[in-house]
């Protein structure tokens, strides 16, 4: 078993486990339990009353956080060449096509989002074994494949994340980091839960919303109170 150490220990000690805080007393809490030498990543897990395994009970999509994830996102568009100079001034990392797309069947993954049109998704057919593990796939269902690439290119930069249940059934999401006032922490996180509330699928039966824990980078997670959102 793991020895906690001091601030571990004084850490655990602020959360009462048998308590579900709203989501502002959570996000103030998360940043007095946080006390990494960096710029710890706060989190949410919300687990979902649906059965990932069926098509008509998958819960993904998109969010603009108000206050962005304090990332800075590293965005590749794979364009063609007339859209080469709108992918640059809209703030993308790397842009090109073919160059790029031999990177990447080499192994290269360096980026956060990959951004294409629809007419270059045929080219990205053959490295869905690079991509999809890392889902770095672009999907109109995201809006990473696009003819708008600059607006994109922007959305993500100011903020803008995908989100998926995975086949447990929780949807894991990176909503800020700790060094934002709590406010701002709980505006982001108060963001996502209000959109996966309007994704309730109607083939879900029962409560939709089973539970949601908060965290940052080592910290202890901190209960929410799922009856508050749902």
């Amino acid at each position: 078993m793991t020895k906690l150490s001091k601030k571990q220990k004084e850490a655990v000690a602020k959360v009462d486990k048998s308590k579900a805080l709203n989501i502002a007393e959570a996000s103030a809490l998360i940043k007095e339990i946080t006390n990494v030498k960096f710029d710890a990543s706060v989190d949410l897990a919300i687990r979902l009353g649906v059965d990932p395994r069926k098509a008509n009970q998958m819960v993904r999509g998109v969010v603009t956080l108000p206050h962005g994830t304090g990332k800075d996102v590293k965005v590749l568009a794979l364009v063609t060449p007339d859209k080469v100079a709108e992918a640059e001034e809209a703030g993308a990392d790397y842009v090109g096509l073919d160059d790029y797309l031999q990177k990447i069947k080499g192994g290269w993954t360096d980026v956060d989002v990959i951004i294409t049109m629809p007419s270059v998704m045929g080219k990205l057919g053959p490295l869905g074994r690079v991509l999809g593990p890392r889902g770095l796939m672009p999907n109109p269902k995201t809006g990473t494949v696009t003819m708008d690439v600059a607006k994109a290119v922007k959305d993500v930069k100011a903020g803008k994340i995908d989100f998926k249940v995975d086949k447990t059934g929780i949807v894991h999401a990176a909503i800020g980091k700790a060094s934002f006032d709590a406010d701002k922490i709980a505006e982001n996180a108060n963001e996502l839960l209000q959109t996966i509330v309007k994704l309730k699928p109607t083939a879900a039966k029962g409560t939709y919303i089973k539970s949601i824990f908060m965290s940052s980078t080592m910290s202890p997670s901190v209960a929410i109170d799922a009856k508050s959102v749902s």
